[in-house]
């Protein structure tokens, strides 16, 4: 594996993890360092790290506290 791979995965805690969970990218990796954009973006979805799934956390959280403060009222 290339070190500049090494580098990003280790700066990432949520890369990291993802890389002990799905042992099989090790091979990946070290047989072509271009993959790390596929890898990247697997993490990013097992994590759910996308601004767009953030924002659709936050958006779901507030329809849940409204559904609730209506139903105490």
């Amino acid at each position: 594996m290339s070190l500049e791979v090494q580098f990003k995965i280790k700066e990432n805690e949520y890369y990291l993890n993802y890389l002990r969970t799905h042992s099989y990218w090790y091979k990946i990796l070290n047989r072509n360092p271009l993959e790390f954009k596929n890898f990247e973006k697997e993490a990013k979805n097992e994590y759910r790290l996308f601004k767009t799934m953030k924002l659709e956390e936050a958006i779901n959280t507030f329809e849940m506290l409204e559904k609730l403060l209506v139903t105490l009222n």
